[in-house]
């Protein structure tokens, strides 16, 4: 199946990451000349055992770039599904978490009305918030604790923010401040939010 976005209706924006996957899927055949069934039969005979010698063998053999490459063999080992970040959202905050929802949309709301230019992108465990790059993510870690990730750089952790070891490792999220309950989303929340927004279109 392809890695197709189904967006109506929906206040989010598409992942970043299956926008590229569908584009070179949707392009396939124009750019390939062979259909992506072809490619996964091809895949098949080619006797490939793991992700990396599948990648390997078509960069190799048919000389296709690693983009192409690995988005065929994401494919054909069933790592593709349709991106619904409505029901990415609903699965995050049922059951035991379903408290945390009220200070999720009340961050998203804080987020959202910066700019225009802000855009929410939910994964299965995570919702991160755009400008240009991810400036942010909103993470539910446990029952009783939403994370705010913040691409801060190598700013000097003070009041509740923490570093998350990310800057020394080159992670985008190199921040994080942890909240429990709506009380938490204080003037300080928004003015580290905020300084995040503001580095969002820097690539570090």
């Amino acid at each position: 199946m392809l890695c197709s976005p189904n967006m109506a209706g929906s206040k989010y924006a598409t992942h970043p990451g299956f926008a590229h996957l569908n584009a070179i899927l949707s392009n396939l055949e124009k750019n390939t000349g062979r259909k992506l069934e072809h490619w996964c039969a091809l895949l098949k005979k080619s006797g490939a055992k793991t992700t990396k010698d599948r990648v390997a063998w078509l960069k190799r053999e048919h000389g296709l770039g690693m983009s192409t490459a690995g988005a065929i063999v994401a494919h054909y080992e069933g790592e593709l599904f349709e991106y619904t970040p409505d029901a990415f959202v609903e699965a995050m905050f049922a059951g035991p978490k379903a408290a945390l929802r009220p200070i999720y949309e009340r961050l998203l709301q804080i987020a959202t009305t910066l700019s225009p230019e802000v855009t929410a992108t939910p994964c299965r465990t995570f919702v991160p918030l755009r400008r240009k790059y991810a400036f942010a993510q909103i993470k539910p870690s446990t029952r009783t604790r939403i994370d705010l990730g913040l691409a801060l750089g190598n700013t000097t952790p003070k009041g509740r923010l923490t570093s998350t070891g990310g800057y020394a490792k080159g992670d985008r999220i190199t921040h994080q401040i942890a909240i429990t309950s709506l009380d938490d989303i204080d003037d300080e929340v928004k003015r580290w939010l905020r300084a995040a927004f503001e580095r969002g279109n820097e690539t570090s």
